[in-house]
């Protein structure tokens, strides 16, 4: 019998990221043998147990082959002859594909700290790389959604996807396979990624692969319009470095499905909005009480952008209308998020602003022009650009 601690904990403590939680694979042992040692048995589909004292997960090396549609498609084979190498095939990337060795099941010191490396994993980790370790990548449409996680986990360290595997991803977008993935599934994936550092990274992935037209349809076709896409990725973004919590992140991504506060377009349907938001939320599995805060954000956004200059009467029907009264906390997480688009319309704005100023040089003004003139032909110049160009 030999031990192994595997996947992410191998991974992150070579990137000297915390490590939340070691798994651990066993080869040549049985159930009986696990059994015998204490540990418990969970899952009914592979064996897996958990430590009778530190309740981490062992599970016995297994392969695994493609019978049918989805995530749960397969058949798994776990028997003592299973080597660690053709366990550690069937996992998504090759950086969550090495291992280390521990002493035993009661011990998990390393034996020698060496790390087994079988499909390039290291070498993926040195180049920043998320890379499929097979071709059996395509068989789990979960893996789309566990990529773009990843993607927005590691990209403030510069990680990318290699393009082979973003090729995988897209051909499984195009197989429909996603339309197997159970809605806890997808919102297991989705919520996590939403609460990361960089959380508009996973959509804004999702997004240009095609991932989003399934389980988040409305989302697709209002982030088709650059203008909302950006500004809502950048609201994400300082939520994210803000630390906001789930609620409000969700009502920031959800703002997207009401064009009316991004293009003037008071004319805008706002009940098909929170329709929108509403059957996203069910058919996502969506908690009802984030779905109702981003359909109360939706309601109140224009609202709670204005509180400067509202009167005392819509000051006193703006709390009866999100329930301040009762949840006073709720009208500070509403006027957080407020303040948070406010700020990315104002941030891409200026980004605008700052790609005019960079865009005019002294080629695009008369070459005859002296002293004060030059700047002044360039700051004309940078003016009617950004007002050519500015979709506000």
């Amino acid at each position: 019998m030999q031990i192994y601690l595997v996947g992410g904990a191998v991974r992150d403590q070579l990137l000297q990221q915390p490590v939340k939680d070691k798994d651990f694979v066993v080869v040549g042992a049985t159930v009986s043998e696990m059994l015998d040692a204490g540990f418990q048995q969970v899952g009914a589909d592979f064996p897996v147990f958990l430590h009778p004292t530190t309740h981490e997960e062992y599970a016995l090396a297994r392969t695994e082959r493609k019978q049918g549609s989805g995530y749960k498609g397969f058949s798994v084979h776990a028997s003592p002859d299973v080597s660690l190498e053709d366990d550690l095939q069937r996992r998504d990337l090759t950086i969550n594909a090495m291992a280390i060795e521990v002493v035993s099941l009661t011990d998990d010191t390393p034996v020698s700290g060496d790390v087994i490396d079988y499909y390039g994993g290291l070498q993926d980790l040195e180049n920043k790389t998320l890379r499929h370790v097979s071709d059996a990548f395509s068989e789990d449409p979960l893996r789309v959604l566990r990529t773009a996680r990843f993607y927005g986990r590691y990209y403030d360290l510069g990680f990318t996807i290699a393009e082979d595997t973003l090729t995988l991803m897209r051909q499984l977008v195009n197989s429909g396979e996603l339309a197997h993935l159970s809605a806890e599934r997808i919102w297991q994936e989705s919520s996590r990624a939403t609460m990361q550092l960089s959380p508009q990274v996973y959509w804004q992935q999702l997004f240009e692969i095609g991932a989003l037209t399934e389980y988040f349809a409305p989302l697709h076709d209002a982030w088709e319009d650059t203008h909302i896409r950006e500004t809502v990725q950048t609201a994400l973004y300082f939520a994210g470095q803000m630390r906001l919590n789930l609620p409000q992140r969700w009502a920031l991504l959800m703002v997207s499905l009401t064009p009316s506060l991004f293009n003037n377009e008071h004319t805008h349907d706002q009940s098909k909005a929170l329709r929108d938001i509403n059957d996203i939320g069910n058919k996502a599995k969506v908690p009802k009480a984030h779905t109702q805060f981003a359909i109360l954000f939706a309601q109140q956004a224009e609202t709670l952008s204005m509180i400067n200059s509202l009167s005392a009467a819509k000051k006193i029907d703006l709390i009866q209308a999100c329930g301040a009264h009762k949840e006073p906390d709720k009208l500070s997480q509403l006027l957080v998020c407020s303040h948070v688009l406010q700020l990315a319309t104002q941030h891409r704005q200026m980004m605008l602003a700052l790609n005019s100023f960079h865009a005019i040089g002294m080629t695009d003004i008369a070459p005859d022009l002296k002293g004060p003139a030059i700047g002044a032909a360039l700051r004309q110049s940078r003016i009617e650009h950004l007002q050519a160009h500015d979709t506000y």
